[in-house]
């Protein structure tokens, strides 16, 4: 079964390159009312989208993301959990925080935001522009934190850069869906020989690519220096949480 939709999503692809040319209104506009309009835990509509225009923030995105392509061409969004506004609510209600600083509502601020997320990719994506998510402005989420003056009780989870593609790079293979999708067990027994052929279909993939040609596997890249032990500003991110009034579980008796 396939409609236009669909195609999109089948066809998704990262964009890292971007023409010199900015979202219309119009565009901007129609991104918003579709994350607006994504699902919201219980209605509290705990997320919040900033669009940095600013050249000094998005050179330090940049610095913070270890990445040339964050900040240059396309238009960038950071998406946050934003208990700051309901907290806001509450007090000018003449009542106490109640609930906000615990983990459950920040992961119904955190559900908000990356659905409101993925809504923006596949509207952007049926309007011919190209996505690439940010997942590395944790790096340094204080830092982040600092550069866009935010508010206790918020918290940037994602970032988005958008634009007009300057690049058509190949679909990466993804994982067999007998290895995702199942039917009310989950398999425990997983054996690397049952990878074998998605593996060499990496490997093809990465050998034929137009850019950053190299030899590796998916169960290699697993085994690999990502998930080894080490130490980065990434492990701050609890203590940035609790800084930020966040995951603390006040207001539990």
């Amino acid at each position: 079964m396939t409609n236009e939709t669909i195609k999109h999503q089948l066809n998704h692809r990262t964009i890292r390159a971007f023409k010199p040319i900015t979202l219309s209104a119009e565009q901007l506009n129609t991104l918003y009312s579709v994350a607006s309009q994504t699902p919201t835990s219980m209605f509290m509509q705990q997320m919040s989208i900033m669009h940095i225009t600013d050249p000094d923030k998005r050179a330090a995105i940049r610095e913070i993301s270890k990445q040339p392509y964050v900040g240059a061409n396309g238009d960038l969004f950071i998406l946050l959990v934003d208990l700051y506004r309901n907290q806001q609510i509450r007090q000018q209600k003449g009542k106490d925080d109640g609930r906000l600083h615990t983990a459950d509502i920040f992961f119904q601020g955190l559900d908000d935001a990356i659905m409101a997320a993925q809504n923006m990719i596949t509207a952007a994506e049926s309007m011919g522009l190209g996505v690439v998510p940010l997942g590395s402005i944790k790096n340094d989420p204080q830092k982040i934190i600092e550069v866009l003056n935010l508010p206790k009780m918020t918290f940037p989870v994602l970032g988005l850069q958008i634009g007009v593609p300057d690049q058509e790079p190949q679909l990466k293979p993804r994982l067999p869906l007998k290895f995702i999708a199942f039917d009310n067990d989950y398999p425990k027994e997983i054996k690397l020989s049952d990878l074998s052929d998605y593996d060499q279909e990496v490997t093809t993939y990465y050998d034929l690519r137009d850019a950053n040609r190299r030899i590796d596997s998916f169960t290699n890249q697993i085994a690999g220096a990502k998930l080894d032990r080490h130490y980065t500003k990434r492990d701050e991110i609890m203590k940035v949480l609790h800084q930020q009034g966040l995951c603390t579980d006040e207001g539990i008796d």
